[in-house]
């Protein structure tokens, strides 16, 4: 008796069988004049549609929507942007210039911002150097703080040094201003003349110094706080020289050691000493104003800053 349930021979299988499915991995191309069968076909975001290579532009396949997907893009960047980027720039949405004067709103597209490595902090481009913002006086951002107790001590300690440089120097104007101050001078206009004019004869400066823009000096070394080669000479400077320049030039005359502008602390520096005014100049001083011809200045070495009328005459 045969069995009710015939079995079925398998078919053999071959590459073959295959091609009928071959059309699933790949899709044909929408253009109505191609239908080309492309395995990696490309989606056109206007009209939806898939296309070969030849096809895939907007232009190449004649899309109906032309434009859609680049305005739907636009429109979508407009309503999803920050308020700051479109509008003008606050407080609330906007970087300010550190300098507590200044208001410029920095890193926007009109105003670049600076950064400074010194204090952590950002400028405008007015104020982006270190002695615009003064950065020297700043406490850098993110930069540990000394505690009470050593800012005490170092208040302590400029405080004492102050004193020191300040007792020092009126101990010199007590002992040593007789020492130094010139011989009497003449008492009638015409002895004043002659002397004035036998110190015009033995000044030397720059020749380039007009005649009636120059101030005739007496130039000393005081012999115990600096060592020079000539102790004394006569010169002239120009009335708009400041007094750090004149020292520079009286110290290269007199061959003292200079080093006031290799930094240091103040018992390196030199400082100019007006004897008939009987204080210390400052170096921003004009030589016409501080002085008149026929005055004596005296280079000290380690006095301190200039302090007026120290010593009363």
């Amino acid at each position: 008796m045969a069995s009710s349930s015939t079995s079925v021979p398998a078919q053999p299988q071959s590459f073959t069988s295959m091609d009928k499915d071959i059309e699933a991995i790949g899709s044909h191309c929408r253009y109505t004049y191609c239908n080309q069968l492309d395995f990696l076909p490309f989606r056109c975001e206007s009209c939806k549609g898939t296309y070969c290579l030849d096809h895939r532009t907007e232009t190449a396949h004649e899309c109906p929507q032309a434009g859609a997907w680049a305005a739907a893009r636009r429109k979508q960047q407009l309503t999803s942007s920050s308020p700051s980027s479109t509008s003008k720039p606050t407080l609330l949405t906007a970087t300010q210039c550190s300098h507590p004067q200044c208001k410029t709103y920095i890193n926007t597209l009109t105003n670049v911002g600076v950064s400074c490595h010194n204090c952590n902090r950002q400028y405008c481009l007015k104020h982006r150097l270190r002695e615009e913002h003064d950065c020297s006086k700043l406490v850098p951002l993110g930069a540990r703080t000394p505690s009470a107790t050593a800012a005490k001590f170092d208040a302590q300690a400029q405080t004492e040094k102050a004193r020191v440089a300040f007792a020092r120097l009126r101990a010199w104007g007590k002992e040593k201003q007789t020492a130094v101050l010139p011989k009497p001078k003449p008492a009638s206009n015409a002895a004043r003349v002659v002397a004035l004019n036998q110190l015009k004869k033995s000044a030397k400066g720059d020749d380039k110094i007009p005649a009636d823009k120059r101030v005739y000096l007496h130039i000393e070394a005081e012999a115990s706080s600096t060592t020079s080669k000539f102790p004394k000479a006569d010169m002239f400077f120009g009335q708009e020289w400041s007094v750090g320049r004149a020292l520079d030039a009286a110290a290269k005359q007199l061959q003292v050691q200079n080093v006031n502008n290799s930094g240091g602390g103040e018992e390196v520096k030199l400082r100019v000493f007006h004897v008939e005014g009987g204080r210390l100049l400052d170096f921003s001083e004009k030589v016409g104003e501080a002085v008149v011809s026929g005055n004596t200045i005296v280079l000290l070495r380690g006095v301190g800053p200039a302090v007026p009328d120290l010593i009363q005459i």
